[in-house]
């Protein structure tokens, strides 16, 4: 029995920037491209880690998921305001 789901993936905009790594010189070759996401995205998994058990210690009570998006709103307007304002 398949535990698995098959997923579908556009690597066109990956495979244009492996490419422009390659003629730039900055990765000798594909695998060498491969090898430098790899790490990245290791490095990226690390610090998310690390955020994530950051919050979790974080001895401060938790603020409700309404306050937080009334915030971001708020936020977001007056920076959409701020764009508008000075273009």
């Amino acid at each position: 029995m398949r535990t698995s789901k098959p997923i579908a993936a556009n690597l066109r905009d990956s495979q244009a920037s492996a490419e422009a790594r390659t003629k730039s010189g900055r990765c000798a070759s594909g695998d060498a491209v491969l090898q430098v996401l790899d790490r990245g995205d290791g490095a990226l998994d690390a610090v998310l880690r690390w955020k994530v058990h950051e919050a979790l210690d974080d001895p401060r009570p938790a603020i409700p998921a309404d306050e937080v998006f009334a915030e971001l709103r708020v936020h977001h307007v007056n920076r959409m305001k701020a764009v508008k304002g000075g273009a």
